[in-house]
């Protein structure tokens, strides 16, 4: 009995495992993409359990054989996002004043979570430069404004489909954009803001659709595949931050981060698991920043419960205007380009409404 369970466990994991690599976006397919972390995990714990109770012999190297193949492909993507690996970004290490700095805290408040004052309070602990709050509808930005008494500047486009936006900032912002990219009822915020000493950055905020099991992941794909082509030939600095409902190590984040040409901050430092906030045992990171290679990190902190399912994530950031990355960004392919032209090409041609419209 005991090797029966352990053997459907172990093929299970290995099915999970392959699922994602299939390069359809499709939910079917791409929610596996999230739970990396946990099936290794579970192969872990099976292989234990395998040792202990599977005599020695062919069952034995069965199950193990699978769940080896299982932990190679996990290990392949999460691998990177693990303090053993070479950082994209270096960390600053310049003395106090050689250039200019920014904290940027980016949060999901969760549309129907009530908890104002428990986000306020660790704005008013941190004070970020720049305060970004996703799912905001009306309720939120009302309870959001006390903060306006240290950060002045304020674009705004609360909605009630779990989809609105609110950036709070000390700093000037030069130019402010409210874009639809790909859905007239998911908006992003495209800004360039001026430090204190007068260099300039670009800013993107973005919040894509969730994906489900039942339905594809073309909407937020495509929506991600056309913000890396927006900042692409981008000279400047550059910084793209939000929920992108996506995973760090997808299919889809990985060609994001090819074709913007930007550097993820969590390769060789961790992953930040920044959602579920309620269950322990179920995070990953879905909450974002890439940045060009004019950045680099003073720290990276997630920040503690607020109500909301994700934590919000504080940055801090040195802007070096003639920085040099720490490694290269990933090359691009000109299938990379193929897939996101398509994509983006597939969604714009669709008339509907936003995967979780409904869901709060």
């Amino acid at each position: 009995m005991a090797f029966w369970i352990l053997l459907t466990l172990a093929g299970l994991c290995l099915l999970t495992s392959l699922l994602p690599l299939v390069r359809q976006p499709h939910g079917i397919f791409r929610v596996f993409d999230f739970p990396r972390m946990q099936i290794f995990v579970v192969c872990l714990l099976t292989g234990g359990f395998a040792l202990a109770l599977v005599p020695f012999g062919s069952e034995l190297l069965l199950i193990l054989g699978l769940l080896g193949c299982a932990l190679v492909i996990q290990l392949i993507h999460i691998l990177r996002f693990s303090p053993i690996w070479p950082r994209s970004v270096r960390n600053f290490a310049g003395a106090s004043g050689s250039a200019p700095k920014l904290r940027m805290l980016v949060a999901n408040v969760k549309q129907s979570n009530t908890d104002y004052q428990r986000l306020i309070d660790v704005v008013k602990r941190t004070q970020p430069d720049i305060a970004l709050f996703m799912e905001t509808d009306a309720k939120w930005a009302k309870a959001l404004q006390p903060i306006a008494e240290d950060l002045e500047t304020c674009i705004a486009h609360p909605l009630d489909n779990s989809y609105g936006m609110v950036l709070y900032s000390r700093l000037k912002i030069r130019k402010q954009q409210i874009r639809f990219l790909t859905n007239e009822e998911v908006p992003s915020f495209d800004c360039v803001v001026e430090l204190d000493d007068g260099t300039v950055f670009r800013l993107l905020t973005v919040h894509p659709e969730p994906p489900v099991v039942h339905g594809d992941t073309i909407g937020r794909d495509a929506e991600i595949a056309k913000v890396a082509k927006l900042v692409r030939a981008e000279d400047g600095a550059v910084i793209v931050t939000g929920d992108l409902n996506d995973v760090a190590w997808s299919p889809g984040t990985r060609r994001f981060v090819r074709i913007s040409r930007l550097l993820d901050p969590r390769e060789g430092r961790g992953p930040y698991n920044s959602f579920d906030a309620r269950y322990f045992f179920l995070r990953w990171p879905l909450d974002h920043i890439f940045l060009s290679s004019h950045f680099q990190v003073i720290a990276m902190k997630r920040m503690p419960f607020v109500g909301s399912d994700h934590f919000p994530m504080l940055y801090e950031l040195a802007l070096l205007p003639d920085g040099q990355p720490y490694r290269e960004p990933e090359p691009t392919s000109s299938s990379d380009i193929e897939q996101a032209d398509d994509l983006v090409e597939t969604e714009e041609a669709r008339d509907r409404r936003p995967v979780g419209h409904d869901w709060e």
